[in-house]
């Protein structure tokens, strides 16, 4: 089970309140979504702008690190937590731009196992240099070979080439959220490449489910929060489901076959 942008049906996504949050509800993996700032700083936001996140029409990619840490990532969620007087006080850290080296940290410094998939954004006018300067941190954390916890995200296929040819061990996943998009896609991906289908596509195009199903990749879904939807990804053999309420879909999984999947 893997949290989407961290528990963030609960808290506000992306946030390291909302990662701590789905690794005590036992997820197995966080996904998050990476932008470059201006300075070079490789950040979890999903936005190219920051107006629903942190309430203001900047652009990540125009903005320096510093710019960003003043703000406040996590009040769009509970806009009325202030008027709250018996609300604890919360650390800010937990509520501030989160930076992908300090969420590769807090992996690294975990008491188990998690893997972490990495979502480069595209298009950004940073093009190629996000990807490079991915596959440079996963080396400062010894994490471009096999068997490392990371996977790379993309809906773009030339950002993922980017990374294959950087870091050939690299763990990739092709992100699908159009069906008429397979059929050239599995004729050219790499042959150890994940599919990654939104449930959306999964729910409304049954037949082409069944063709990624068939084709003997293995197949990450996002974002799955419902029964049912979770019901068609074991249907469909899906190695890795992708939620924004980890803690709900492990409790599902644990009433199903007795433990975390």
């Amino acid at each position: 089970m893997v949290a989407h942008r961290g528990a963030s049906h609960e808290l506000a996504e992306h946030t390291l309140g909302a990662y701590l949050e789905a690794l005590d509800a036992g997820a197995d993996g966080l996904e998050c979504d990476v932008r470059l700032t201006a300075d070079g700083h490789l950040v979890c936001v999903h936005d190219r702008d920051l107006r629903r996140t942190a309430s203001t029409k900047g652009l990540v990619s125009t903005m320096d690190l510093a710019e960003l840490s003043e703000l406040d990532f996590a009040a769009w969620k509970n806009p009325w937590a202030e008027l709250d007087d018996e609300a604890p006080d919360e650390d800010e850290a937990l509520r501030g731009v989160l930076t992908l080296r300090k969420l590769l940290e807090t992996v690294a410094d975990y008491d188990r196992r998690v893997e972490v998939a990495i979502e480069t954004k595209h298009p950004t006018r940073y093009g190629g240099l996000v990807e490079k300067r991915l596959v440079d941190m996963l080396r400062d954390f010894g994490w471009d070979r096999a068997g490392a916890p990371v996977r790379v995200m993309s809906f773009s296929f030339t950002a993922l080439q980017r990374v294959e040819r950087l870091a050939p061990e690299v763990r990739l996943v092709q992100l699908l959220d159009k069906p008429n998009y397979w059929p050239m896609l599995k004729r050219v991906v790499g042959r150890d490449w994940v599919i990654g289908p939104g449930i959306k596509m999964i729910r409304d195009h049954p037949r082409v489910a069944d063709s990624i199903g068939r084709s003997g990749r293995d197949i990450h879904v996002w974002t799955v929060n419902k029964e049912k939807d979770l019901q068609r990804c074991l249907d469909l053999g899906v190695k890795a489901v992708i939620s924004d309420r980890p803690r709900l879909m492990l409790d599902l999984l644990d009433d199903r076959f007795g433990g975390n999947q």
